[in-house]
């Protein structure tokens, strides 16, 4: 059958160009696992002829693989033989764009990765940027509480945004809308704060951009106290419902051997019922000092990936509400010259504060020589932000460790032997931003 696009060594090969040994690898290599052990995964009909088979192209513009992944799916009948994804197709680059930008900037790249949780994105880059300054232990405490409160808010819009994709991709239409109506509250939360929707370049080094404007204590319980009746609905009309269930249970299933091996993290790592949670197991910022639980599932499937998101909306909540009680005055960035410019109004009375201003946004300011490695809790797993410094007011090298991009190899494994019917479904439960997928 011939492809719409020639991709290389990313295209899945036709069955008559590989031998048994691999396409046995296809499942097997990635996992580590000796022939014999990839041989016994899945309990498949012998490999068939070539002509009982075709593949076909789901994607990229797709709508339920989320626009820009394209899949290639080997058929036999209604079963997927193999899935291979091919990515590329956002053509982001972000980490050369970041090798391009001071410090100062990065945060406005940084931030469009993972467009569904921006903050977060900025988060982990300040982090690291502040651990290469040596300045992360001089963090002030009110700008540590306002990171957290951020963080967990972007990850309730986050999860929110899923329940309402995964609802419509799966044909539950009024989810798209009830999910897209609650996480829009919280965008008007962070509109006032940050001053955008998304996108935000507001956790910076050294602290925030601006502090918590009049009135934000009185939003965000608004938000607290709306969400708990509109997530009961969700479980009224999803969790419960023989459709959801039948459509989700025992579909996409991953074991947490194969999970740890491919790496993934989040919500797919806990759904095999692995408990791995950076915010407790490697905790940063305050979170080894407010009470959540770490939801895990059994399964390994597509509902244990729903209900596990589900149910961290509202244990992020309960961290909120802990937060609202905890939250220090004080400042909302460290007081040094180095990395932070000076108060907008001083630039009106002072030459040298103008000065100071213009050279920290135009040169940006010098990172001592070194690497670091820092890693914090995104809604989809463990995302890391590794930077070499050469001295320069720009990173000498930077890489991401996006968990979309890991996370999206596990799709093979979830998808061999299911039906290409659970194709939208499993793709739906592993939650990819291209944004961070392409490199």
């Amino acid at each position: 059958m011939t492809m719409i696009a020639d991709e290389g060594a990313q295209e899945l090969r036709p069955r008559s160009e590989l031998t048994a040994r691999e396409v046995m690898r296809e499942v097997g290599a990635v996992l580590r696992m000796s022939e014999a052990e990839a041989a016994q995964l899945g309990d498949l009909p012998d490999d068939p002829d070539e002509d009982q088979t075709m593949v076909i192209n789901m994607g990229p513009s797709h709508p339920s693989t989320h626009g820009v992944l394209r899949l290639m799916l080997e058929l036999q009948g209604e079963t997927v033989l193999r899935c291979k994804p091919i990515i590329g197709y956002l053509h982001t680059g972000m980490e050369k764009t970041g090798e391009q930008l001071t410090f100062m900037q990065g945060g406005t790249n940084v931030t469009r990765m993972d467009y569904a949780s921006p903050l977060n994105n900025e988060l982990v880059f300040a982090m690291a940027t502040e651990k290469l300054l040596g300045i992360d232990g001089d963090i002030p405490e009110r700008a540590q509480w306002m990171r957290m409160l951020l963080s967990e808010l972007n990850r309730m819009s986050s999860h929110l945004l899923f329940m309402a994709t995964n609802g419509m991709d799966l044909g539950a239409v009024s989810m798209m809308i009830y999910g897209w109506r609650e996480r829009e509250e919280v965008l008007r939360f962070f509109q006032k704060v940050t001053g955008l929707r998304m996108n935000h370049n507001f956790v910076r080094p050294g602290g925030l951009a601006a502090d918590l404007p009049a009135g934000w204590r009185d939003d965000v319980l608004r938000i607290l106290d709306m969400l708990p009746e509109r997530l009961e609905e969700y479980d009224i009309l999803m969790t419960g419902q023989p459709i959801w269930r039948e459509r989700l249970q025992g579909v996409g299933v991953i074991t947490p051997t194969e999970a740890l091996a491919l790496g993934a993290t989040g919500p797919i790592l806990r759904s095999t019922g692995v408990e791995w949670d950076l915010r407790r197991d490697q905790p940063y910022l305050h979170y080894d000092e407010v009470e959540f639980d770490v939801v895990v599932g059994t399964y390994g499937d597509a509902f244990d990936r729903y209900a596990i998101r589900l149910n961290e909306i509202r244990e992020s909540m309960r961290i909120v509400r802990q937060i609202l009680d905890r939250m220090p005055e004080g400042d909302y960035r460290i007081q040094d010259k180095k990395v932070t410019p000076p108060p907008r109004a001083r630039i009106d009375e002072s030459m040298e504060a103008l000065i100071h201003h213009f050279k920290i946004f135009t040169e940006g300011f010098k990172v001592p020589e070194g690497e670091v490695y820092v890693a914090i809790e995104s809604p989809r797993g463990e995302i890391g932000c590794y930077i070499a410094s050469d001295g320069s007011p720009t990173p000498y090298r930077m890489h991401m460790r996006a968990p979309s991009f890991v996370n999206i190899q596990c799709l093979p494994h979830m998808m061999r032997g299911g039906l290409v019917a659970d194709a939208v479904a499993v793709i739906s439960s592993v939650d990819p931003v291209l944004g961070e997928v392409d490199r």
